[in-house]
């Protein structure tokens, strides 16, 4: 089985940034589509950004676009969302999820995702 395992949130101020990383182990990862969510508090599940194992395409909602880029390390098997100008609607639990079919036309939905990591607390204060 593959498990996905992120890291990196942590209470933030407001402008300042964070790195999340999500290691991935098991299978190779190849045609995998690899997706960032969040949740906060009473709400709905939230896409936040998505990218192809092979880096080749990316994609954001646009509340984070030009403040967070989705990248990975094939050699190390992570994936990562860099956040930049936090703000504090930002502040949610981070998931890290894996389309193992690699359908990148269903990547901003949840239930598309078969891989879930346990999830990282990010809070962004002020």
């Amino acid at each position: 089985q593959v498990q996905l395992v992120e890291s990196g949130g942590e209470l933030v101020q407001a402008g300042g940034s964070l790195r999340l990383s999500c290691a991935a182990s098991g299978r190779t990862f190849s045609n995998y589509v690899m997706g960032w969510f969040r949740q906060a508090p009473g709400k709905e599940r939230e896409f936040v950004a998505a990218i192809t194992w092979s880096g080749g395409s990316t994609d954001y909602t646009d509340s984070v676009k030009g403040r967070f880029t989705i990248s990975r390390d094939r050699a190390k098997n992570t994936v990562y969302l860099q956040m930049n100008s936090l703000k504090p609607e930002d502040t949610a639990v981070y998931y890290c999820a894996g389309d193992r079919a690699g359908r990148w036309g269903m990547r901003m939905t949840p239930t598309n995702y078969y891989y879930w990591g346990q999830g990282t607390q990010v809070t962004v204060s002020s």
